[in-house]
């Protein structure tokens, strides 16, 4: 793995230091997956390449420095934790609903000495209640319809911050039905960027959205009626 790590941040153009910690970070989530399941992806290589450099890409693609960055459906921390150990000044929020992964998250945090981490447990549209329009950035590598994401992620955004949106390299007809949503949301999508991870021949996509206006208070709605009727 700390090969497979180095040679990737270096291809990135990325600084090195935070190498010792995505690795204790990786050992913990290999110990942790064995009584909790946090990832299918169990092969160390594999959990550099897909976990650690496919979220560290994304410092490539958008400015996080000084941000306020909320990571809604983080999982076992991607791509939040990475992008925090890598850029020490973000601010970072990671959104979960399960409470086991909080409390995963919470462990690597104090193992790593992270600050400036919140690891909150909690569904996205209950969440804006109380941090609507709050964060200048949110990432997702959750699993879901864009229109959905967008309806989850974009009230969390700041007028004149950002979605972004980790999606694969066949997304186009998945964008297009997102359009619509986007709009409603007070979205434009200002950027499509397609990377490939360091030594792999994966290649993903991300999808920056612009929050150009304030989100209309009814959004988001109840999960049940986000996921019955996407917008």
């Amino acid at each position: 793995m700390e090969q497979r790590l180095q040679a990737g941040l270096t291809a990135l153009g990325l600084p090195a230091e935070g190498g010792p910690s995505l690795l204790r970070y990786g050992e913990l989530l290999v110990e942790t997956n064995k009584v909790m399941n946090l990832t299918a992806i169990t092969d160390p290589e594999e959990i550099a390449s897909l976990h650690f450099l496919d979220s560290a890409a994304l410092l490539t693609l958008e400015d996080f420095r000084n941000k306020s960055v909320v990571d809604v459906g983080t999982g076992a921390g991607f791509p939040g934790l990475p992008l925090r150990i890598l850029e020490p000044t973000i601010r970072l929020t990671l959104l979960d609903s399960l409470g086991k992964r909080i409390q995963f998250l919470n462990r690597v945090c104090q193992e790593l000495e992270l600050t400036d981490v919140a690891c909150v447990h909690g569904r996205a549209e209950e969440f804006a209640a109380e941090h609507r329009e709050s964060f200048d950035l949110a990432v997702s590598r959750a699993v879901a319809a864009l229109p959905v994401l967008c309806e989850l992620c974009l009230p969390l955004v700041r007028p004149g911050g950002k979605f972004l949106a980790m999606k694969s390299v066949d997304s186009d007809q998945e964008l297009e039905a997102a359009k619509h949503a986007i709009e409603t949301l007070g979205g434009a999508v200002s950027g499509v960027r397609d990377y490939e991870i360091p030594g792999t021949e994966v290649r993903h996509r991300l999808i920056l959205v612009e929050k150009v206006k304030k989100t209309p208070e009814k959004y988001p709605r109840m999960f049940a009626k986000i996921k019955k009727n996407p917008l």
